[in-house]
């Protein structure tokens, strides 16, 4: 999946217009649009703003790893039991 495949369903995901999206990262709406459809590409600044927002490593909006990573830093360690138990039951462990 290309970057700006990612970014859009990312985005949908969290129910962010391009606008919005374009105001949490500080660019202008239209840099969103282009990012989304391949015309062009954030810079590492950018980018780091972009992870941040979705809570996801740079590497996965590279491409560089498969795998999603979920933020559970500021939920307490009974809701991350939960969660992984909920997720090795997804993994059929």
């Amino acid at each position: 999946m290309s970057f700006g495949e990612k970014l859009r369903n990312l985005r949908k995901s969290e129910r962010l217009t391009q606008k919005q999206l374009a105001e949490r990262i500080g660019v202008a709406k239209s840099i969103v649009s282009y990012y989304e459809s391949g015309h062009r590409y954030p810079s590492y600044d950018v980018l780091v703003k972009i992870a941040h927002v979705f809570h996801v490593s740079t590497d996965y909006l590279l491409d560089m790893e498969k795998r999603r990573v979920l933020d559970v830093s500021d939920l307490p360690e009974e809701s991350i039991a939960v969660l992984e138990v909920v997720a090795n039951a997804l993994r059929g462990k």
